[in-house]
């Protein structure tokens, strides 16, 4: 395959809010910064990922404005005006930072997007997926009582989603899940907790068994697998890890210890698309099913979810839900929409989306240019 030189890194800052508030455990979302991250090869491709941050550090330590600090000063320096023979080398050359692995997803996912379009391939065919069309979940905020929440279960269910996953918190679980299990006895139904309860809730949570849950999303401490492999000994429901799995690393300690039995793989979470691929192939030769979590990405970051969720281990549901569910107008040319509970896979080359340019303009906070290892350019709106 031809290899990428790095010409340009311009760092998009943007404005974006919700068709609605989304609320979990960690509080509740209406707008948020993004920053696109436009790689531009010496041909003049552009590749495109997002920071899939919040503007606060509830979901992991890192704000939209740290990544940016971390993309302008540390991570964009080690990359341009590089020759990239593969994109799978990026998550190495990037390794010298700790963590802060929204940043270099940001970047890295970006590469692999301007790599793929330069060898005239789409991104799933690059990352070795096969298929097609994905099948697509639907991820409901907490709501203000259980009536409500089977009202909102009811219209995606109606409208085909494969799956309802539901955030909880102590306060809005038990009574909640049985109202709905109770209106939907065969749907797909899975809860999130989003690291709300300790094990001193063992006995509290154990009450979800008789509900035939698809699976609990991390409930114990964002940093844990151990304790979690204790809670997995006294429950039946699968336990799923989402804020515990950062790496590679992080989930063949989760698999060896018990800690679950289903991984949520999100790729601003564990740093890139090369890391997202490595912990796909360790679950699949533990017969360990992953899924594809959401973070309320633009349809730049859904295309990214969408193409790697083509890979052969991704046998549950993702919450890549159609732009429209989130978004008044997205930011590429063509919005994501589902058929029947599927959205097919882009067929272009890299991640088959196009910025909108004009939705960018509208949104946009600021604009800078990176052309070299010492030098960071705003551009005049």
């Amino acid at each position: 395959m031809k290899p990428i030189f790095i010409k340009e890194v311009i760092l998009h800052t943007i404005n974006v809010s919700l068709k609605s508030p989304f609320t979990t455990s960690f509080g509740t979302i209406q707008t948020k910064e993004v920053c696109l991250v436009e790689v531009i090869d010496e041909s003049g491709l552009s590749g495109w990922g997002e920071t899939v941050t919040s503007d606060e550090p509830y979901y992991n330590e890192e704000t939209t404005q740290t990544a940016l600090y971390i993309l302008k000063e540390f991570l964009i320096p080690k990359l341009i005006k590089k020759e990239i023979s593969h994109p799978k080398e990026v998550h190495q050359m990037l390794s010298f930072v700790r963590r802060h692995q929204i940043a270099k997803a940001a970047i890295e996912t970006a590469i692999w997007d301007v790599f793929s379009k330069k060898n005239h391939k789409p991104l799933c065919e690059v990352l070795g997926g096969h298929q097609k069309k994905v099948a697509v979940g639907k991820s409901i905020g907490i709501q203000n009582s259980p009536e409500e929440l089977v009202s909102k279960v009811s219209q995606y269910v109606h409208e085909g989603f494969q799956k309802i996953k539901i955030k909880i918190a102590p306060g809005a679980d038990i009574e909640y899940i049985r109202k709905v299990r109770e209106a939907f006895p065969d749907i797909n139904l899975m809860a999130d907790a989003n690291s709300a309860y300790s094990l001193e809730d063992i006995e509290h949570l154990k009450q979800l068994d008789q509900y035939n849950l698809l699976m609990i999303e991390q409930p114990l401490a964002h940093d844990d697998i151990i304790d979690h492999s204790v809670l997995q000994g006294e429950m039946s429901t699968p336990i799923c890890l989402d804020e515990s799995i950062h790496s590679y690393e992080d989930a063949r300690k989760a698999i060896e210890l018990g800690g679950c039995k289903i991984i949520n793989i999100k790729i601003g979470r564990v740093g890139g698309l090369q890391e997202s691929i490595r912990i796909h192939d360790l679950c699949k030769d533990h017969n360990i099913p992953v899924w594809c979590g959401g973070m309320l990405e633009t349809g730049i970051g859904r295309s990214h979810n969408l193409h790697m969720t083509t890979l052969s281990n991704f046998t549950i549901p993702g919450d890549t839900a159609p732009s429209s569910h989130y978004w008044k107008e997205d930011i590429i040319t063509e919005d994501i929409v589902m058929e029947k509970g599927y959205i097919q896979v882009p067929s272009g080359t890299g991640i088959g989306a196009e910025i909108s340019r004009a939705a960018l303009q509208e949104r946009l906070i600021r604009s800078e240019s990176v052309v070299s290892d010492y030098s960071v350019h705003p551009i005049p709106s």
